[in-house]
């Protein structure tokens, strides 16, 4: 089994999710008494705001260079980014590790593809629906097209998120707001719906959207378990 070495505490909400998800793939995969094999640095979560916010994302790439370097240290084989938005700087992440990161994305894409989907609806962070960097990947490696929602609901779900969700406040006002934007993302042709946010799977649990909605934080932990066990 490869150690993954995970970023979490992005926030941790979703994080004790990430753990226990991981843990149950690998037991269900193994059996018995096994349980992942993983090391984590848990970021504070305000500190990294504020570095993005007073240094832009090469202040947080520096703050997380450090986390990643004593994860590897401590016998991280690969790189697991417990947050969506955080893959913006996944590839400079593993450039200066030299570890792989297991991407959210390619999780996504795959479910995707597995389940006969083409156009998705992507629900996330101003950061995470604006930048190209979920965008290009899900069209350039799996052959998706992607529709963001259009203002003012971009900027009122990303509000949501960071005024609500983070602080681990789900209420039904937010989901409601969620399932209006999913329907409209529907209406403008999305055959599935992306979940582009950790806490937003806690947030809409039990509640069914228009589509399938693709879990990327459950994806992407089960990615992380998959290649921990791969030969």
């Amino acid at each position: 089994m490869r150690t993954i070495g995970m970023i979490g505490g992005v926030t941790w909400h979703s994080t004790l999710d990430y753990y226990r998800i991981i843990n149950e793939t690998v037991h269900r995969e193994l059996g018995g008494e096994h349980s992942a094999r993983l090391v984590m640095h848990s970021v504070e979560f305000a500190e990294l705001r504020t570095a993005q916010r007073t240094g832009g994302w090469p202040a947080v790439l520096s703050m997380l260079n450090e986390a990643v370097a004593g994860l590897k240290a401590a016998g991280a084989e690969g790189l697991v980014l417990g947050a969506n938005t955080l893959h913006i700087i996944a590839d400079d992440l593993a450039q200066a590790s030299g570890l792989p990161v297991i991407h959210v994305a390619d999780a996504v894409g795959a479910a995707a593809r597995a389940r006969g989907l083409a156009r998705l609806g992507l629900l996330g962070t101003d950061v995470t629906m604006a930048e190209r960097f979920y965008h290009e990947r899900l069209a350039g490696e799996w052959g998706l097209e992607v529709l963001v929602p259009e203002e003012p609901d971009a900027t009122r779900l990303s509000d949501l998120i960071y005024d609500e969700l983070v602080r681990g406040r789900f209420e039904d006002d937010g989901r409601a707001l969620c399932l209006g934007i999913m329907a409209d993302l529907a209406g403008r042709g999305a055959d599935g719906m992306i979940l582009g946010c950790t806490e937003l799977p806690i947030l809409l649990e039990g509640h069914a959207g228009p589509v399938p909605c693709l879990d990327t934080l459950a994806l992407h932990a089960e990615a992380a378990a998959r290649w921990s066990l791969a030969p």
